[in-house]
């Protein structure tokens, strides 16, 4: 056995530097090809359309866009138009599908998408008389919200089939197994571990909240790392769903507050002079109320949008690389594959710490402000 483990290791180990060498050499020997017959003949516009545009190809992953693209087969860009729903103050209502748009030249009645450095960028737009952008009430189905309502609809098929297998479950029955099992102890992971140890004695009142947020925020983070459609969307790194829910846990905490958390906000047990004439303290209390969901926005926010960032630039390293000759490009290649691997594993594991640490850091704060509650008894 031993024998035969010291034949495979290394044939393995050939098999993928092959793998990864021949592509380069080949691009090597069709480089040499094309340079003897064309040399001379390669003009500063062609260099320029062949380097790779590193920020175009992650910002355009990490934005909002209008279309889904897909992939591009040779020249043909494979993309599934998204319906544009749009308001305008001078022209009513406008509804089409994005292709509209690169149908008819990039405009489609009166509206347009602002060009790369206006005002409002890759955003609709329509020009008033005096030739000045104008950005029209938008509510267009783009690809985060496209992702976002996709997302929503199998987490609900998710909850709604479990609860379903309960209603049907006979009283005495065994222990669930399978997908049901496993549910069963995410759920009760979450609940327990997180929400009633850290909002107290009232966790049943805020339980289905955070059991959704933490639900909806790991589901989406899981999405967002599938290469493909309807995966890639990078929901949790738009600033505008990680500020939805952090307003959620700000209304949590500040409508379902008790009088003993407002006491403490403006008028905390400290020493006076720390309180009058000039009120420090309940300055610095009541300015935490909202650096609290701020700093949850933040947090979710710039970690998934770092992860999404780091490997996409790690991918683009191959094709930067290509034109430094087979043996750097070859080395990057082999870097970036292994990095990537490791990457793609280390946000496997940021998607549900994330999800705990925005649920965790809620369940907290909910807790703080529950001080004094009256204690609800368990059934």
């Amino acid at each position: 056995m031993k024998q035969l483990h010291n034949i495979v290791a290394p044939l393995i180990l050939f098999c993928l530097m092959a793998a990864v060498s021949l592509p380069v050499l080949a691009h090597e020997q069709e480089g040499e090809a094309v340079a003897q017959q064309t040399q001379g003949e390669i003009t500063p516009k062609e260099e320029q359309e062949n380097t790779v545009d590193v920020k175009k190809i992650v910002f355009g992953h990490i934005g909002d866009s209008y279309e889904w693209h897909i992939t591009t087969w040779g020249n043909t860009h494979i993309t599934i138009p998204l319906p544009i729903i749009v308001y305008s103050s001078t022209s009513g209502w406008h509804t089409f599908l994005s292709s509209r748009l690169e149908e008819n030249g990039g405009t489609y009645e009166g509206l347009s998408i602002a060009p790369a450095g206006s005002k409002y960028e890759g955003k609709l737009v329509e020009y008033d008389a005096a030739g000045e952008q104008v950005r029209p009430w938008d509510i267009s189905i783009t690809k985060v919200t496209f992702a976002l309502l996709f997302n929503s609809v199998l987490l609900l098929v998710i909850v709604l089939s479990v609860a379903h297998w309960y209603r049907k479950r006979p009283q005495g029955a065994k222990a669930p197994g399978g997908f049901i099992g496993f549910m069963e102890m995410f759920i009760m992971m979450v609940n327990d571990d997180i929400i009633k140890s850290c909002v107290g004695p009232n966790y049943r009142k805020f339980a289905p909240y955070l059991l959704t947020a933490f639900f909806f925020i790991f589901i989406n983070n899981m999405m967002g790392l599938i290469p493909f459609f309807p995966g890639g969307a990078n929901v949790t790194g738009n600033i505008a769903i990680t500020m939805v829910l952090a307003v959620c846990t700000f209304l949590a905490v500040n409508i379902f507050g008790t009088k003993h958390y407002w006491k403490d906000i403006f008028w905390p047990d400290v020493p006076w002079w720390l309180k009058v004439p000039v009120p420090m303290m309940p300055f610095i209390e009541f300015f935490g109320i909202f650096t609290k969901p701020f700093a949850l926005m933040i947090r979710l926010f710039a970690n998934m949008l770092a992860g999404h960032m780091a490997m996409l630039v790690l991918t683009c390293l191959i094709f930067i690389s290509a034109s430094m000759g087979p043996a750097l490009n070859g080395t990057l290649t082999v870097a970036s594959v292994l990095f990537n691997i490791f990457m793609n594993a280390l946000e496997l594991l940021v998607a549900f710490i994330q999800a705990y640490v925005f649920t965790m850091l809620s369940a907290v704060f909910i807790g703080l402000a529950q001080e004094g509650a009256k204690v609800k008894t368990e059934e």
